[in-house]
C-alpha cells in the first residue's frame, strides 16, 4: 500500500476548493494499493511523514512566506523524520497573491534541508483567483498519485 500524503494550509474558500478538487481528481483515478491522507498543518505530526511515501505540500503566501501553520508543521517534523525519509518524493502548491518567489525560495531551502525529492515544479497560483488554478492542482496532485501507484517516484 503506498500512501500519497497532502498537507495543505486552507484558510480560506478557495483554498479549500484548491484542496478538494485535488482530493477529487486523485479518488477520481480508483488506483489499486492506494492511501489518501488529508491533513492541515496543525493536525499534521511527524508520524504523518514517516508513514507517508510521497507527500504534497500546499501553503498561501503570507506576508513574502509561508504560512505560519506550515512553517510550525516542519518545525515539528524536521529532526524526527530528518535522517528516515530522505529521498521522499514532494511536490508543492503556492497560493501568491503576489508572486510567491519568498515563499518558493523558503520551501526549497527547507526540503534542500530535509534531503526530501522534488518530483515536480512548484505549481504558484499567482494574482487574483481563477477557476484555471483548480486544473492546476488537480494535475499535480493525479501526477503524484499515478506516479506513486506505479513505482515511478
Amino acid at each position: 500500500m503506498k500512501t500519497l500524503l497532502i498537507v495543505f494550509h486552507s484558510p480560506s474558500d478557495n483554498t479549500q476548493a484548491m484542496v478538494d478538487s485535488m482530493v477529487t481528481a486523485v479518488n477520481g483515478l480508483s488506483l489499486q494499493n492506494f492511501n489518501l491522507v488529508v491533513k492541515p498543518p496543525l493536525e499534521t505530526d511527524a508520524q504523518d511523514v514517516l508513514n507517508c511515501d510521497a507527500i504534497i505540500l500546499g501553503t498561501t503566501e503570507n506576508l513574502g512566506y509561508m504560512s505560519g501553520a506550515l512553517k510550525d508543521f516542519f518545525d515539528r517534523i524536521y529532526y524526527p523524520c530528518l535522517e528516515i525519509k530522505q529521498g521522499l518524493p514532494v511536490s508543492a502548491i503556492v497560493r501568491a497573491g503576489h508572486d510567491g518567489t519568498g515563499t518558493c525560495r523558503a520551501l526549497e531551502t527547507i526540503l534542500t534541508g530535509l534531503r526530501w525529492r522534488w518530483v515536480q515544479d512548484i505549481v504558484v497560483c499567482k494574482g487574483p483567483w481563477q477557476d484555471a488554478f483548480l486544473n492546476s492542482c488537480q494535475e499535480l496532485a493525479q501526477g503524484m498519485a499515478v506516479g506513486l501507484s506505479e513505482g515511478m517516484i
